[in-house]
């Protein structure tokens, strides 16, 4: 059973990446698109804990929260510069 959990979450987590790829590509407003690359990362990092989960190695776990704590820094400073056009 826990195989099967694994790939159903792997397909899952491969459609939520194409849509977020979908999503930052055809997104007609620049907010919505700063969101759907925040949303891109989040998924990203997911599928990062899914292979800590497959290889059993933790480096997979730094990457995801390295990842995050970027994709946080990122998206602040894309909505800052959006909303004052000044980074800080």
């Amino acid at each position: 059973m826990h195989e099967a959990v694994f790939y159903a979450a792997s397909v899952w987590m491969a459609l939520l990446l194409l849509t977020s790829v979908y999503a930052v590509i055809r997104m007609p407003s620049t907010t919505g698109r700063i969101l759907a690359l925040d949303t891109l990362t989040l998924v990203m990092v997911g599928i990062l804990v899914l292979f800590v989960d497959a290889f059993r190695t933790p480096y997979f776990l730094d990457a995801a929260l390295i990842l995050a704590l970027l994709a946080f820094v990122g998206t602040v400073a894309a909505a800052r510069y959006r909303s004052e056009r000044r980074l800080f």
